[in-house]
């Protein structure tokens, strides 16, 4: 929970640093001082020319967003680019922040959470953990894209006004690479996904065909035909696993979210509500010999990571009416190589509707 927020609260507290003032202000076009943290992508994986091309993308769709910041790629697993020493390449100034490390992941994935946690502790410059990049109304926005891209969906979303249309597939299954808290999180981008299609959204796990199976077979009760959108960047899975999961389960797939722009943007809206946590200020503050506001966490350098949830943390009930995601209570503050988190998500219901019906 941030600094600024009451403990006793619900709802999120937005916070305004690193935001661009002005009406018509994008919560991914950042306003960024010339001494900002470098950005790193961590990518899953090792560095294939597949998972290369799609990083560079949205790496250049991130610096699109953040102006001055300096771009880094680290790859989870392999010798090139591996994330550790990239990490080992920054410095830091007078002990401040020298980077915001971004999972490309969009839900938990305790295998490559554990691995960037081992190397932001192993580094020796102080660095903090974005949060994951979901759930979000732009996972959603993207899914949709991606389903009209393969003609299981239509593009009929114009305005933040959904228009019912007639679709070319019944039901959806939103897939997400994961355990149960991944599961739980590609929920809350099911009610999404279901509000936009109007059509009934259940989530299930990629590495479980079994879920996948499930999952169908409840859609199939109430719809005649499902399609599987997966709520997944690309190189979180190796080559011909997709197709391999949809012929073993008899459905239609979208292609994975890849570079899709709303990728981008949500790595810039990570990094920014990393910065934005009030410790980090007095973590910088610090650094520079000032006096800070807000008193940095004690720090603990090579701290174990934390044992994946058995639920996901119930989500805010608050709601933006201009479209623009409200910042999401952060989980902690930045200390030196301690696998910290902060995100930023839109507060978003909890479950995606039962087989049969769709979202208000």
């Amino acid at each position: 929970m941030s600094a600024d927020q009451d403990s006793g609260s619900v709802l999120p507290v937005r916070t305004n640093r690193y935001r661009r003032t002005g009406r018509h202000s994008s919560p991914h076009q950042l306003s960024l001082p010339s001494d900002s943290p470098a950005l790193v992508i961590a990518v899953p994986g090792s560095a294939r020319p597949e998972s290369e091309d799609i990083a560079v993308r949205i790496a250049d769709m991130a610096a699109a967003s953040c102006h001055g910041a300096e771009i880094l790629i680290g790859f989870l697993r392999g010798n090139q680019d591996h994330l550790e020493d990239v990490l080992d390449s920054l410095a830091s100034r007078d002990g401040s922040l020298a980077g915001v490390v971004v999972p490309l992941l969009a839900f938990p994935n305790p295998e490559a959470d554990e691995a960037i946690f081992d190397a932001v502790s192993g580094a020796e410059a102080p660095l903090l953990i974005a949060d994951h990049l979901g759930p979000h109304p732009l996972l959603a926005e993207a899914l949709h894209a991606r389903l009209a891209d393969a003609g299981l969906a239509r593009a009929s979303r114009v305005g933040r006004i959904s228009i019912v249309t007639e679709t070319t597939t019944d039901g959806v299954i939103v897939g997400a690479v994961g355990g149960e808290a991944a599961v739980q999180a590609a929920e809350v981008v099911a009610v999404l996904l279901a509000s936009r299609l109007t059509t009934p959204v259940a989530a299930a796990s990629l590495t479980d065909p079994g879920s996948i199976k499930d999952a169908a077979a409840q859609l199939l009760q109430a719809v005649p035909r499902v399609a599987l959108a997966p709520c997944m960047i690309g190189p979180e899975l190796t080559s011909g696993t997709l197709e391999a999961i949809a012929a073993l389960t008899s459905t239609e797939s979208a292609p994975p979210l890849g570079s899709h722009s709303a990728i981008g943007q949500l790595v810039a809206i990570r990094y920014g509500a990393a910065l934005a946590d009030p410790n980090v200020a007095s973590m910088v503050a610090e650094g520079k010999g000032e006096s800070a506001a807000t008193p940095a966490p004690p720090v603990r350098n090579g701290a174990a990571p934390p044992a994946p949830p058995a639920a996901a943390p119930p989500a805010a009930t608050a709601s933006a009416s201009d479209g623009e995601p409200a910042a999401a209570p952060s989980n902690g503050g930045a200390t030196p190589a301690s696998a910290t988190r902060d995100g930023d998500a839109e507060a978003l219901p909890t479950s995606a509707p039962p087989a049969g019906k769709t979202a208000p």
